[in-house]
C-alpha cells in the first residue's frame, strides 16, 4: 500500500512541475513567415529560407511577441536547432525587452559563435559566463536549449550543458550593462553583421505554470 501511495506522489509532483511535460511546449515560428515576431532596425536582416527564420545582414534584432503582440515570462524552457554559416556571429537574448535600435540592454544573451574572430564561443552566457571553445562545428544543425528557473540558468548544447549559472543577489556588471539581470521579458534573435549567416528552426517555448 505505501509503495502504490509513494508512486502516486511521484506521479502528482511530476505533473505539477513547471517543466514536467512535453506536449506544454508551444511553437514560436511556423516555418512561413514571421508571425509572432518583431524584427527592429533593420527588418531585410532577418527573413525565411527554407523554413527557417534566417540572421544575415545589418544588425537587427528579432523579437518575440507571440500571440498577444507583447510576450513577457520569467521561468522557461526554451529550445531550438541553429545552423551558423563560416564566421557567423549572433546570439538568443532572454529576459529582454523590445529596443528600436542597437544592442538589446535589458536581459541576458546566451551566445551563437563557432568560428568568428570573437572568442566568446556558442553556449556561453555573453560576458558574464563565457565558452571559449565552440561545442559543435559550423554547417551542421545542432540542438540549442536555454531553462531559466527563478535565478538559475542552464545552457545546454546538443543536450551537453555548457553554462551553469545561478545570479548572484547583488551581481556586479560592468558599465553599460546594469541591466543584466534576471527578470522577465522575452527571446530576441540577433542578427549580427552581413558577413554573418544563421539559421533558426524548430523553436519551441514551454513556459512556467
Amino acid at each position: 500500500m505505501k509503495l502504490v501511495l509513494v508512486a502516486a506522489l511521484f506521479v502528482c509532483l511530476s505533473a505539477s512541475s513547471a517543466f514536467a511535460e512535453d506536449a506544454d511546449f508551444k511553437s514560436m515560428f511556423n516555418g512561413e513567415n514571421l508571425l509572432g515576431w518583431h524584427v527592429n532596425e533593420n527588418p531585410k536582416s532577418v527573413y525565411i529560407e527554407d523554413g527557417c527564420i534566417v540572421a544575415h545582414g545589418e544588425r537587427a534584432h528579432a523579437f518575440y511577441v507571440g500571440d498577444t503582440g507583447h510576450a513577457d515570462f520569467s521561468d522557461f524552457h526554451f529550445k531550438c536547432k541553429v545552423k551558423t554559416k563560416p564566421q557567423a556571429n549572433s546570439g538568443i537574448y532572454f529576459h529582454t525587452k523590445f529596443e528600436a535600435t542597437g544592442w538589446p540592454s535589458a536581459g541576458y544573451e546566451a551566445q551563437v559563435n563557432n568560428t568568428q574572430s570573437d572568442p566568446k564561443k556558442t553556449g556561453g552566457l555573453y560576458a558574464i559566463k563565457d565558452c571559449f571553445e565552440a561545442p559543435v562545428k559550423d554547417d551542421v544543425w545542432f540542438d540549442y536549449e536555454i531553462i531559466v528557473e527563478g535565478k538559475h540558468v542552464v545552457i545546454k548544447i546538443d543536450g551537453n550543458v555548457i553554462t551553469d549559472y545561478t545570479e548572484p543577489e547583488s551581481p556586479e556588471r560592468k558599465d553599460g550593462m546594469k541591466d543584466r539581470l534576471l527578470s522577465s521579458g522575452t527571446i530576441a534573435l540577433q542578427a549580427h553583421d552581413p558577413g554573418s549567416k544563421v539559421y533558426y528552426k524548430d523553436m519551441m517555448l514551454k513556459v512556467a505554470k
